[in-house]
Order: C-alpha cells, then sequence, then structure tokens
C-alpha cells in the first residue's frame, strides 16, 4: 500500500491476491442484486465506475449490455481487470477518481464497497463528487456504497477491535484520529500458501456528510437503502446505498 494525496493505492502483491481474498464477494448471490440495480439506473445510457479496480462489478455489468468504463489508481489492479474475459469492452483510465476524466457523459457513475473512504481527507472525498457530477449527464445518477460508522458500538477506550476472524482471513482495525475521523484496516490473509499482511488508512464519513457532499457538488439524495435489495436505510443500518442525481 502506499498513501499519496490523500488517496490510497494497491500495490503489486494486493492485487495478485485480492480476487481470492474477496471471491465471496464476487458470487452471484453477492453480485447480481448489485448489478441488477446499476443496468436499471443506466437504462440505456453509459456507465462509469470509479476505483474499478479487478472487474469485479465492471465486468458483469459490461455482460448485461451496458457500455461500461473504469477509472482505476492502480496499475496492478487493472492489469488484472484487462486479463480477464471481456475486459476488451470495458476501457480503463489510470488515474486518481477525484481528477481523473473520461470523454463524454454518463448516465450513472458508481462507487462501491467502501472505497470513498479509501481517500483520506474530507476536501478530497468533496472531490470525488464533483468529479462523478462533471461526468453525469442531466438526470444521471451517482452511486454510493459505503458502511456506516458503528463506532457506538466500539466500548468508551477502545483503540482497536477485530471485524472478522475468518480461517484465512483476520482483520483488525485501529482508530487513528477521531476529530479527522481516520481509522486503518489491517488484513492478514492466507493466499498460495503465504500469509500477507497489509495495511490501509480510510477516513469515515456520515450518513449527512455525504448529502452534503452531493449538495455542494450539484447533486441531490434521490433514494436511500440499507443494502443492495433495496432494504429501507434506517438509524440502525450498517450500510448503505445511497442515489445522488445530477
Amino acid at each position: 500500500m502506499l498513501r499519496g494525496m490523500g488517496s490510497v493505492t494497491w500495490g503489486q502483491e494486493i492485487a495478485d491476491g485480492y480476487d481470492e481474498t474477496y471471491r465471496d464477494e464476487a458470487q452471484p448471490a453477492v453480485l447480481d442484486p448489485i448489478v441488477d440495480l446499476l443496468a436499471e439506473l443506466a437504462g440505456d445510457g453509459r456507465a462509469l465506475e470509479f476505483a474499478v479496480g479487478t472487474g469485479r462489478v465492471a465486468l458483469p455489468l459490461s455482460a448485461r449490455g451496458v457500455p461500461v468504463s473504469g477509472i482505476e489508481l492502480s496499475e496492478p489492479m487493472a492489469a488484472r481487470l484487462r486479463a480477464k474475459p471481456g475486459a476488451e469492452s470495458v476501457p480503463v483510465t489510470i488515474g486518481d477518481m477525484k481528477d481523473a476524466t473520461v470523454p463524454g457523459t454518463f448516465s450513472l457513475v458508481y462507487l462501491v464497497a467502501n472505497t470513498i473512504m479509501n481517500v483520506t481527507t474530507q476536501d478530497e472525498q468533496l472531490a470525488v463528487f464533483a468529479n462523478a457530477a462533471a461526468h453525469l449527464e442531466p438526470g444521471g445518477c451517482f452511486v454510493v456504497e459505503v458502511i456506516v460508522p458503528q463506532l457506538r458500538r466500539v466500548p468508551l477506550g477502545t483503540t482497536s477491535h477485530v471485524f472478522t476472524m475468518e480461517r484465512d482471513h483476520v482483520g483488525i482495525e485501529t482508530f487513528d484520529d477521531l476529530v479527522g475521523q481516520i481509522a486503518s484496516s489491517h488484513h492478514w490473509t492466507a493466499v498460495d500458501g503465504r500469509l500477507r499482511q497489509s495495511s490501509a488508512p480510510y477516513r469515515y464519513v456520515w450518513p449527512s456528510e455525504l448529502v452534503l457532499m452531493a449538495r455542494l457538488a450539484g447533486l441531490r439524495l434521490r433514494d436511500r437503502w440499507a443494502d443492495w435489495h433495496r432494504e429501507p436505510f434506517t438509524s440502525d443500518s450498517a450500510s448503505q446505498v445511497a442515489v445522488f442525481e445530477k
């Protein structure tokens, strides 16, 4: 992991093991509701994925007949995408989603899997919204999937907690700067018989903060659900899928 200009960038080692680590997130039971909603929002238009990664969402969305382009900061992650079947239909621009541009306009821009938090300052998170708005045609939508901070579940004085404990993946979160809303996730993952360790900072963002960022970028909140199945979003929701309209 490298950190620069407020954004987290995944290097070669992370890219090499990414698909294996998150293989459960690529199963049809997980992907189908995501692709269903995104395809509905894209309609007959084009879609642009910020932080397209190895193509977990972009490739099946493209296979549905939606023209998809991507922006990706990590060249090793993009190389993984390019090696997959169907990748020739998903052009990728290497750059930061807060300022990289793709020609034309889109009916849908989307950012999934908590990746807005990989931009670790508020100003640069706002720049992501502004860049999404600049790529959207009038009436187009920017979709953001991100967790809702669950700090009330953390006992007072706690500086870290285990968020996953699996046979091949242990994850620990540390709370580094409560004022700046900075935490870090630390992962120990078994890949190809090796134990790999990685750490990355992120900036958690509150639901109301997302709405204000959108408003400053000229977008309005159209819908918000707790998940891709469109379950109602409440104060007890642990995640959100927010749809902002230009």
